[in-house]
Order: structure tokens, then C-alpha cells, then sequence
């Protein structure tokens, strides 16, 4: 079948075509005015249809009768077979266009003749265009059936690539499920078994605190019941070794009483032919034994029944002693008393002898008292060696204030500012000394050491030394001096126990820088002139005021101060006076003598006593000064020190209590 094997090649002639491989849009009727126009336009053929309605048309009319297939199942069995694709129209000269050697009039014939005939067979062209439809057709639904097969083959396999994965998905998370429970089963075996383990132990734990806890409530009760028994004869102890001290304390007031009574037998010396001093020394070691027992067994806490033996073996001896120096001045005075009647018969008889009597004066006896003492007045002036003494110091103290005068009245802002710079190093640290200074007290007394050895100190913010100014170590020197007497008048008349460490701090520098002392006595003595002891007196044209200043009041526009304030003054004074006479600066050289020691403190005593009292100032300065030091001079001198006492009680106070 030749022609039809023609009409296939002119079909894959038509596909490669230039119109051929042209894409159809079904949206044709979206493009506009210029689609409508090629439509209402007059059909025509493509020059390629000749060929076609000449080969192909008659054919499948020949064959249309004969087989009972349609256009369409014979067009697509025809588009089946590749053998009946036409070969290219190029190569065929029916369809190919006229030549140009024709002349114009011929060829202008031949195209409206083929025009014409185009015309009249565009029923077959339609044919032409269905067949080429129904083959686009065939095609597609080839197409879409294939992709449909596709894709459906394509969802299988997603299908089947789904259900693995979600099997494996599956199993995997029963694997973790099951591995998961396993180690949630280990881990509750392991705290399972870590808790019996721990309960064990708790339990283990518990006996051992419980037999622990019973034996030490047995101990408790060992140490409780060892406690109160020794609490029960520590109490005894102290009840039986206070009642060795008042025993110890009767003891010794006997044996000042018998001391005191020994002598007084000193009346009655030009009648014993035997020596005094004897009894009075071994009376004197008696009172010193029963003094050093009570004051060892005061610092070993309560004396033992040991020391109560040998201070009443003491006493007896005493007794003793003095009973036999009682027979000796009783014997004596019977000799005594004998000779004197001797003396007197002979003397009468002497009288009867003579011819006439003669008169008899009786000695005068004013100077008598009722017991047969001489009263002997008290001084009302001080030794000329204390007064020289206290001048001296004066003296000192006004030079001093010469060999600054220069700094003092200087004009110059820097010698101002050094002077401040320097008088506030040396009176501020000695400000700070208090009761609960504490470990304060070293530092402070070494800045104030450190700026009289002329080492710079740190005072507000600056750097200040004594060798700024040649003038500047007397200027600190007189202003520390001052700021300690001034910190007794104010601090320790306020606060008693101020008193140690200032006097502390102060013996310390004394006993470096000696010059610094004797300053603080000068102005010791100046503001309370009970410390040398000095009483002054007032002189003809002396000024009232003058007078009272003299005597240690403060008078600030004629008006004198308060005796209360005075007095308070005065005690704090004194009070730092009896510190420091009595106090060793720790850390320095105690093997040295204390440069104003407790001798200066016993002639202070000895001479106030030597003097008249004064109203309220002498109460006052012996009350203040025995609290402070008495214990450190009963110590030192022990039984002079009771012996001062006891004439300060019988013989002082009577005269206190007359003025």
C-alpha cells in the first residue's frame, strides 16, 4: 500500500514542519481581535495539502467500504506504524512551488487555478486537520494514560516505601521502647538495691548512735554527778578557806594591835635596861610573816590550814614576846618606884636637917595633855626640799616655754601650719587613749615615740616631724605633757577607770624621754598644787582671783568655779598621778628603775600627813589617792604602810574632823 505509506510520510513531513512544531493553545479565544480575524478569514490550505488529498484521501475511500474501521482507529493504527511515515515533501515536485522560468502570466494562472481548487476541496482539508487532530488526540491520551500508569506505579511505590518506613519506624521505636524499659528496670534494680543498701546503713547507724548516745549519757551522768562533787567541795573549800581568811584578817588586826602596843612601851625606854630594838625588829618580822601569808594565799586564792597554823604560831609569839616585855617594864617600874622612895626618904631627910623650909615651885606642866603626851603641832608648810624641788620643775617648764616662744609667735602661714600640724600629732593620739583602747594602746604609744624621736608620724593626711622646726621637739614635748594632765582633769575625773591607761602610756614615754616627765609634774603641780604637797598661801596685796587660781580654781570672769567641779577636778588628777607613780610601760625595760616610782608616792603621803588638813580637798585627794595605789604601797611597804593607816585613823582623822 503505497499510498499510504505516502500519506504517514506526508503526516511526518507536516510534524517537521515549521507549522508543525508549532505549540496549539486551547486559550486561543483569550488572545484578542487578531484570532477572530483568521478565523473569519477565508480557509486555506497549507501548499503541503495537495500532496496529501492527492495520496492519501483516495485511499482511505477506497478502503472505507471494504473494513468496517472508522477514520479514527484507522488514522490511529496508520499513526502506529512508523514504515508509513512519508518522506519529505522537498524531494517531490508536485507540491513544490512554481518555477520562476514560467512566464508571469502563466504563473499567475496556474495560482489562481490552484487557489480555486484548494478552495473546493477544503472538506478535505478538514478531513486532513481531523486526521491530524484525532492523531494529537491519540497521542495525548497515550501520553496521559502513560503518566497515569506512572504516577500510579510511582504511588505504589511511595505506598510501599511509606509502609516499610512506618514498619521500620515502628519496630525501631519498639527496639527504644524495649531498650528504654530495660534500662528503666536496671535503673530501679540499682536504686533499689542502693536503697536497701542505704536503709542498712541507716539502720547500722541508728544502733551504732543509739549505743553511742547510752554511753555517752552514762558519761554525762559520771562527768554531771563528778561535777556537783566538785562543785560540792569547792564550795567547802571556799567556805573553810574564807572562813581561814577572816580567821587569818582577826589574826592580823591582833597582831597590829599588839605591834601597836609595842610601841608605845618606846615611854618607858629609859626604864628598861634592856634594848627595845630587839623586840620592836622581831615584832616588826612577826607582822611581815602574817602579812606575806595573807597576800600569798590572796593570790594562790584561800589560805590553807598550814598558813592559818603558822600565822597563829606567829601571833602566840607575839603575845609572848610582848608578855615578856610587859613583866620586863613591870619590874622596871617596881625598881623604879622603889628608888624614887629611897630618893624621897632621903630627901626628907635632907629637909628635916635644914633650919628653915623653903618654898617648892611646881614645874609647869602646859605643854602636858591629859594623858601625860606632848601634842606636837602639824606643819603648815612644806619641806624646803619639796618646795625647792617644785621650783625647780617651774623653772624648767617656763624655760621650755622660752625655747618656743620663736615657733608660738611666729607670723609666717608655714610656721603656723607646722605648729598645728605638730600640736595635733602629739594631743591627738593621747585622745584616743581610752578604757577599751585595748590593743590600741602599743600603737599609740609608739606614733607618740616615734614623733619625740624625730621620726616622721602620719596626722591628718600629712607627714609631720619634729624636725620641721628647730623648735619643734620642745614645742611637743610641752604640749604632750600638758594634754596628759589635761586628759586627767577631764577624762578621769569622769571615768575613774581612764586612769591606768593613760598612766600607762604616759609612765612609758617618761621613762624614754625623761624631759617629758618632769614637764607633766611641772603642770601637775601648777594646776593642782595638792600633788607636791603644797598649800599656798596668800600674801599682802595679792589679788583674790590671783589667789584662788593659785589654789587650783578655774575663775573665768570673776566668777570662781563650783567646789564640786573643783573637787572633781582635782581627784581626776590625782587619781593619774597615783596610776603612774605605780604602772610600767610592758614592753619596756623592766629591769630599770621606775623613773617617778611608789617612794615618790609614800613621801606624798608622808608629808600631807605632816600638814594640816584643809577642808574637802584633803578628804578627798587621801580617799582618791589610797584607792588607786594603796594596794601597790601596802605591797611595797606592808607593815609601815599599816602602821601609816592606823596613825591616819587615831591621830589624823580626830584633827581632820576638828578643822
Amino acid at each position: 500500500m503505497p499510498s499510504e505509506g505516502r500519506c504517514w510520510e506526508t503526516l511526518q513531513a507536516l510534524r517537521s514542519s515549521d507549522k508543525g512544531r508549532l505549540c496549539y493553545h486551547r486559550d486561543w479565544l483569550l488572545r484578542g481581535e487578531d484570532v477572530l480575524e483568521e478565523c473569519m478569514s477565508l480557509p486555506k490550505l497549507s501548499s503541503y495539502s495537495g500532496w496529501v488529498v492527492d495520496h492519501v484521501l483516495p485511499h482511505m475511500q477506497e478502503n472505507q467500504p471494504v473494513s468496517e474501521i472508522s477514520p479514527s482507529s484507522t488514522s490511529a493504527s496508520a499513526l502506529d506504524q512508523p514504515s508509513f511515515v512519508p518522506k519529505s515533501p522537498d524531494t517531490s515536485s508536485a507540491f513544490s512551488p512554481a518555477f520562476p522560468a514560467t512566464p508571469n502570466g502563466t504563473k499567475d494562472k496556474d495560482e489562481s487555478q490552484h487557489t480555486e481548487s484548494m478552495v473546493l476541496q477544503s472538506s478535505r482539508g478538514i478531513k486532513v486537520e481531523g486526521c491530524i487532530r484525532m492523531y494529537e488526540l491519540v497521542h495525548r491520551m497515550k501520553g496521559t494514560e502513560g503518566l497515569r500508569q506512572w504516577q500510579e506505579e510511582q504511588e505504589r511505590k511511595v505506598r510501599a516505601l511509606s509502609e516499610m518506613a512506618s514498619e521500620q519506624l515502628k519496630r525501631f521505636d519498639e527496639r527504644k521502647e524495649l531498650k528504654q524499659h530495660k534500662e528503666f528496670q536496671d535503673l530501679r534494680e540499682v536504686m533499689e538495691k542502693s536503697s536497701r543498701e542505704a536503709l542498712g546503713h541507716q539502720e547500722k547507724l541508728k544502733a551504732e548512735h543509739r549505743h553511742r548516745a547510752k554511753i555517752l549519757n552514762l558519761k554525762l551522768r559520771e562527768a554531771e554527778q563528778q561535777r556537783m562533787k566538785q562543785a560540792e567541795q569547792e564550795r567547802l573549800r571556799k567556805e573553810e578557806g574564807q572562813v581561814r581568811l577572816r580567821a587569818l584578817y582577826a589574826l592580823q588586826e591582833e597582831m597590829l594591835q599588839l605591834s601597836q602596843q609595842l610601841d608605845a612601851s618606846e615611854q618607858h625606854r629609859s626604864l628598861l635596861k634592856v634594848d627595845l630594838a630587839a623586840f620592836r625588829t622581831r615584832g616588826n618580822q612577826l607582822c611581815s610573816l602574817i602579812s606575806g601569808i595573807i597576800r600569798s594565799s590572796s593570790e594562790s586564792g584561800y589560805p590553807t590550814a598550814e598558813s592559818q597554823a603558822e600565822a597563829e604560831r606567829a601571833l602566840q609569839e607575839m603575845r609572848d614576846l610582848l608578855r615578856n616585855l610587859g613583866q620586863e617594864i613591870a619590874r622596871a617600874c617596881e625598881d623604879k618606884k622603889r628608888q624614887d622612895e629611897e630618893e624621897a626618904q632621903v630627901k626628907l631627910q635632907e629637909a628635916q636637917m635644914q633650919q628653915g623650909p623653903e618654898a617648892h615651885k611646881e614645874p609647869l606642866a602646859s605643854s602636858q595633855g591629859p594623858g601625860g603626851k606632848q601634842i606636837e603641832d602639824l606643819q603648815v608648810k612644806v619641806q624646803d626640799s619639796t618646795m625647792k624641788w617644785y621650783q625647780q620643775l617651774q623653772d624648767a617648764s617656763m624655760q621650755c616655754v622660752l625655747t618656743f616662744e620663736g615657733l608660738t609667735n611666729s607670723k609666717d602661714s608655714q610656721a603656723k601650719k607646722i605648729k598645728m600640724d605638730l600640736q595635733k600629732a602629739a594631743t591627738i593620739p593621747v585622745s584616743q587613749i581610752s578604757t577599751i583602747a585595748g590593743s590600741k594602746l602599743k600603737e599609740i604609744f609608739d606614733k607618740i615615740h616615734s614623733l619625740l624621736s624625730g621620726k616622721p608620724v602620719q596626722s591628718g593626711g600629712r607627714s609631720v616631724s619634729v624636725t620641721l622646726n628647730p623648735q619643734g621637739l620642745d614645742f611637743v614635748q610641752y604640749k604632750l605633757a600638758e594634754k596628759f594632765v589635761k586628759q586627767g582633769e577631764e577624762e578621769v575625773a569622769s571615768h575613774h577607770e581612764a586612769a591606768f591607761p593613760i598612766a600607762v602610756v604616759a609612765s612609758g614615754i617618761w621613762e624614754l624621754h625623761p624631759r617629758v616627765g618632769d614637764l607633766i609634774l611641772a603642770h601637775l603641780h601648777k594646776k593642782c598644787p595638792y600633788s607636791v604637797p603644797f598649800y599656798p598661801t596668800f600674801k599682802e596685796g595679792m589679788a583674790l582671783e590671783d589667789y584662788q587660781r593659785m589654789l587650783g580654781y578655774q575663775v573665768t570672769d570673776s566668777k570662781v568655779e563650783q567646789q564640786d567641779n573643783f573637787l572633781k577636778r582635782m581627784s581626776g588628777m590625782i587619781r593619774l598621778y597615783a596610776a603612774i607613780i605605780q604602772l610600767r610601760w610592758p614592753y619596756g625595760n623592766l629591769q630599770e628603775i621606775h623613773p617617778h616610782g611608789l617612794n615618790h608616792g609614800w613621801r606624798w603621803l608622808a608629808q600631807i600627813l605632816n600638814m594640816e588638813p584643809l577642808s574637802d580637798v584633803t578628804a578627798t585627794l587621801l580617799f582618791d589617792f589610797l584607792e588607786v595605789c594603796g594596794n601597790a604601797l601596802m605591797k611595797q611597804y606592808q607593815v609601815q604602810f599599816w602602821k601609816m593607816l592606823i596613825l591616819l585613823k587615831e591621830d589624823y582623822f580626830p584633827r581632820y574632823q576638828a578643822c
